[in-house]
């Protein structure tokens, strides 16, 4: 008896130490974790936050935030992957270590580059939006005390006063939800976003914020503080990149979901402008099969348009000498004469490339940077289809694509991680290829080209002397696969 009264009892400070540690299911994480462990658990821990964290992304997509869809599948994925999601469990000290651990190691990987910066910034504060809004009002209060955010509630005489005001700068609010919603002064520095929406009444440099959109100025915070970390992080990274055990680890991490460098010309040439109409059909994302079309429809496009497509074929191949035949082409078939594509249009294409102003040899934008910069207006075909396209007109776009209903249901439903639709391009072409990607060759002038074949112009090429025999034997098949498309 006397064992196991000293067992529970050690069992209860273990208890307390643990609830003391993590008093709360969600954090600012402003304090690095400082125990010891395996290199297994490291990775392990890393790779399921990923897991997590692409999830946030594809919901994101997919979904309006605060849907019920959005939230049952976000759940559903933290309980999998043993994260928390239910703010008054008593038994999820592994679940907050785990969650506090592997933000930081993601925090490791993801300081590296700007790119890798903003995508790990916006999937973290998705889900941090999410957490918070899961909370009881009691836990909110609780919590916004626990980060030392305990804003001033303004009192009843002074919202009595005030009442006709926030009436008419909130928008929703009648008098009786007035009445009944807490209002906290704030200074405006902190609740710009609102402001810039006029979502508040400002008076005397102070924002009365109703406590229903108390999570805007919590995300601008907790935005804040994590973008400034991890500035530091990155300040930081030299001493880390001599660890030999890590490093491996980190790149191999921050490359899982950002994947290749599509700056690096590796398909310089392998396209010809011949084949370009071939494999808009074939190969292009729904983004740039968009674009492509309205080009050759309107034989223009706006600013944001050429940046994005003409980027994206910069980046399967298409040379700077290629690209300005491309687009002058096009654009004297509309309204551009030579010349004045010479002087308004070429200079662009040239910078892109590298070739003007700084120097820039730019990079193809991935999927996370065309849905959060530079959303499209009326008139612009640029964009993301599946975030800034009407949901009926999406749907009728893929079914004039001919995709049948169950791929339209199931479109997300994909064997590979996608987020770069250069990406796609170089996965289709592997599909189409055998599971290779077409190999280049050179031509009598030394330039290289790719072999076209009698169908699509795509699915095969050949490659040196030395390796004949091995091509040969990847070749096999391939033959057949496409005399059965």
């Amino acid at each position: 008896m006397e064992f196991s009264s000293r067992a529970r009892q050690r069992h209860a400070r273990l208890a307390g130490d643990r609830r003391e540690q993590y008093p709360h299911s969600l954090q600012f994480y402003l304090e690095p974790p400082t125990e010891s462990i395996s290199l297994v658990e490291f990775e392990s821990f890393a790779i399921d936050r990923l897991k997590l964290l692409k999830v946030v992304e594809n919901l994101g997509v997919s979904y309006v935030r605060s849907s019920d869809a959005y939230k049952t599948k976000l759940e559903a994925e933290l309980r999998k992957l043993k994260f928390p999601y239910r703010a008054l469990a008593e038994d999820d000290y592994e679940a907050r270590r785990k969650d506090h651990i592997s933000h930081f190691i993601l925090r490791l990987a993801y300081c590296q580059s700007e790119d890798l910066r903003r995508w790990f910034l916006q999937q973290e504060m998705d889900l941090f939006r999410y957490r918070f809004n899961e909370l009881t009002e009691n836990l909110m209060q609780k919590f916004l005390e626990h980060v030392n955010l305990s804003f001033e509630a303004i009192g009843e005489d002074l919202k009595n006063q005030l009442a006709n005001e926030l009436i008419a700068s909130t928008p929703g609010f009648t008098l009786p939800k007035v009445k009944e919603q807490m209002f906290y002064k704030i200074g405006l520095a902190d609740a710009v976003d609102l402001f810039r929406a006029r979502r508040v009444f400002i008076k005397d440099g102070f924002a009365f914020v109703p406590f229903k959109e108390i999570d805007v100025i919590v995300l601008n915070n907790y935005r804040t503080k994590l973008s400034k970390a991890l500035a530091l992080t990155a300040r930081s990274l030299p001493s880390i990149q001599s660890d030999e055990r890590l490093q491996p680890l980190l790149n191999h991490l921050s490359h899982s979901y950002v994947g290749p460098d599509y700056s690096i010309q590796k398909n310089t040439g392998k396209i010809s402008l011949e084949q370009i109409d071939a494999l808009s059909v074939k190969s292009f994302p729904l983004c740039m099969r968009q674009l492509h079309r309205a080009l050759r429809e309107s034989h223009h496009l706006r600013h944001g348009g050429r940046m994005q497509y003409g980027l994206f074929l910069k980046g399967i191949g298409l040379t700077l000498e290629q690209a300005l035949e491309f687009w002058k082409k096009e654009f004297i078939r509309g309204k551009v004469d030579a010349d004045k594509f010479d002087k308004g249009y070429a200079y662009s294409i040239r910078h892109n490339y590298g070739k003007e102003g700084k120097r820039t040899d730019y990079t193809p934008y991935s999927c996370m940077k065309i849905i959060m910069s530079n959303p499209p207006s009326q008139g612009d075909y640029h964009g993301c289809p599946f975030r800034h396209s009407d949901p009926e007109l999406l749907k009728q776009k893929l079914q004039s694509y001919k995709i049948p209903p169950s791929g339209i249901a199931q479109i997300d439903d994909i064997g590979f991680s996608l987020n770069h639709p250069n990406q796609y391009f170089t996965e289709s072409q592997k599909l189409l290829n055998g599971g290779r990607e077409p190999k280049k060759e050179f031509n009598n002038s030394g330039n290289f080209q790719q072999k076209n074949n009698s169908q699509e112009s795509i699915n095969s090429s050949s490659t040196p002397a030395s390796s004949n025999e091995k091509a040969d034997t990847e070749l096999e098949g391939l033959e057949a696969y496409f005399a059965e498309d």
